[in-house]
């Protein structure tokens, strides 16, 4: 695709102006801004990459953009997560709903879809079956991979990324071109064995820098730039200032991936994976009871009350007792803070929540 024409050094009428910087670079060019205009992104997380992604895609003009979160805004996202204020926090909002808010008042041209909700392998597929793009904005590995078997089985392309402390590493996966997740980390590592921001902390620069990474790839794919993406694994320390590709192409042709080349797609039904998750940095425990019925919060609230103060809106409902801290969520989705211990996290479900 050419676009060093006249035609596409200037901004046509048909374009807002408000891309005019960005048709301008031939890598983009009009007929790029059209397709990221005309594109659809499923974004999985919205914490500290997720909003950094949130905010580039929705300011390049990604024209539809589902964000899906499961979390609530807590005064410790705002050291990194960019897209939130102290307001946001106060007013109790789930991160998926903040990020909308602010998302609209950037760019009111595309439509933002906050979807409030844990992602896990009985509705991943209908969350992104329609993207065009999957990208990685999550925590934790068993996320990603759901997400590899889902991109894998759809043909879908999507992007990786990961950081904690000052290093960072970014992925790209392109279904049949590239190797997958599982290529290249079969399995998780163990529970103990890797640092979380819990033990290990995380820096704000590192953030940004890794989901800035990804969201030029996904700029890169979006408008059908293919041959420009990045083939390696990126691997960053801010710390030590240190930027290093690892070459992993060939994995596709010799690894025998139980997920692109047998095409087991265990974390997609429900053979690997929990519905239970510790939640990094949280000392927290994530209880995932889906149900097709939603929670009465006036109900609960009325069980409740006699043990403390209730407090809820359309969003949550949050009680403390015992020194544990509850959110409880319409889809009877609790995060239950005061544990890690997920046999006790489940116990005070079953007390409180009656589950």
């Amino acid at each position: 695709m050419s676009n060093d024409s006249p035609t596409a050094l200037s901004n046509p009428p048909s374009l807002p102006d408000r891309y005019s910087r960005q048709t301008i670079f031939p890598g983009i060019g009009v007929e790029g801004q059209r397709r990221l205009m005309q594109s659809h992104v499923t974004l999985c997380g919205c914490g500290a990459l997720g909003t950094v992604l949130a905010s580039s895609l929705a300011r390049a003009g990604v024209g539809h953009l589902r964000i899906i979160d499961r979390d609530f805004l807590e005064l410790h996202n705002l050291q990194r997560q960019v897209l939130f204020d102290e307001n946001d926090v106060n007013e109790g909002l789930p991160k998926a709903e903040a990020a909308a808010r602010k998302l609209e008042a950037i760019n009111s041209t595309i439509h933002v879809e906050p979807v409030v909700t844990d992602i896990d392998h009985t509705n991943i597929i209908e969350l992104a079956q329609d993207a065009d793009l999957i990208l990685d904005g999550t925590d934790n590995f068993e996320t990603r991979y759901l997400i590899n078997d889902v991109a894998v089985k759809l043909g879908k392309p999507w992007v990786y990324g990961g950081c904690i402390g000052s290093h960072g590493q970014v992925m790209n996966i392109v279904p049949g071109q590239t190797p997958c997740l599982r290529c290249v980390v079969e399995s998780a590592p163990p529970p103990g064995m890797a640092p979380t921001c819990e033990t290990a902390g995380i820096l704000g620069p590192t953030v940004n820098i890794i989901a800035s990474l990804q969201a030029a790839e996904a700029l890169k794919i979006l408008t059908g730039h293919f041959d420009a993406i990045v083939r390696e694994l990126i691997m960053i320390d801010i710390w030590d200032g240190t930027f290093k590709k690892l070459k992993i192409a060939g994995l596709l042709d010799t690894v025998d991936c139980p997920t692109c080349k047998k095409r087991n797609f265990e974390w997609l039904d429900g053979k690997l994976g929990s519905h239970t998750t510790s939640l990094c940095g949280r000392n927290a425990v994530q209880i995932a009871h889906r149900s097709s019925e939603r929670l009465s919060f006036e109900t609960l609230e009325k069980q409740l009350s006699p043990l403390g103060p209730v407090t809820y809106n359309r969003f949550m409902l949050k009680f403390d007792v015992d020194g544990y801290q509850f959110t409880v969520f319409p889809d009877g989705r609790a995060i239950i803070k005061g544990t890690n211990d997920v046999n006790k996290a489940r116990t005070l479900y079953a007390q409180y929540i009656g589950h």
